[in-house]
């Protein structure tokens, strides 16, 4: 026999009966089961703690989607007559060229009459959010505000970047703009 024979049987009725002692003694086996339950509760801990953190998440994540659905459904609300206002815009702009062509003329009464009607549809809209855009003539004129669809040269040197005639007057829904007001420039 080899020495390393004869060190593989030493050592295995040692380790046999090293277990054995431990399997046989109460206070080692007590000690076992203990470290086993103490194992336990810790995992059980970790996957409470790491249930928790998940449940948190989802809660946070559901706040967002609710906070989210909701400013979306109020930027909704305030633009959801957007198709029917530019549909409306022409309209408003044929009352203005036919209250510029009834006012030359010395009909007082029609033109009384279409003003009213004029002024009644002008406040419905604005009650619904629609509101004209301020642009004259002597305004500087703003890329982000305004469509340039011409330029002219400009009749006064202080006229050069500013606005010289608003062909069509602009729009915006609530903060939206709708309808950029079309605009001449002095160059």
């Amino acid at each position: 026999m080899s020495k390393k024979d004869k060190i593989n049987e030493e050592q295995q009725p040692q380790g046999e009966t090293a277990t054995q002692e431990v399997e046989k003694d109460p206070v080692a086996k007590e000690t076992k089961t203990a470290e086993a339950k103490v194992d336990e509760v810790s995992k059980l801990k970790e996957e409470v703690a790491a249930e928790k953190d998940r449940y948190l998440r989802l809660f946070a994540e559901f706040e967002n989607y609710k906070k989210r659905t909701s400013r979306e459904r109020l930027e909704l609300f305030k633009t959801a007559g957007q198709e029917v206002m530019v549909a409306i815009l022409p309209i408003l702009d044929d009352f203005d060229r036919a209250l510029a062509e009834i006012k030359k003329s010395e009909d007082d009464e029609h033109f009384k009459g279409v003003n009213l009607i004029n002024l009644k549809l002008r406040e419905t809209l604005k009650l619904k959010g629609l509101e004209p855009l301020e642009t004259k003539q002597g305004d500087t004129f703003d890329a982000e505000i305004h469509e340039a669809i011409t330029q002219i040269p400009a009749p006064e040197n202080n006229m050069k970047g500013k606005i010289i005639d608003v062909v069509e007057k602009g729009y915006k829904l609530g903060d939206k703009i709708i309808r950029y007001p079309k605009v001449v420039i002095g160059q």
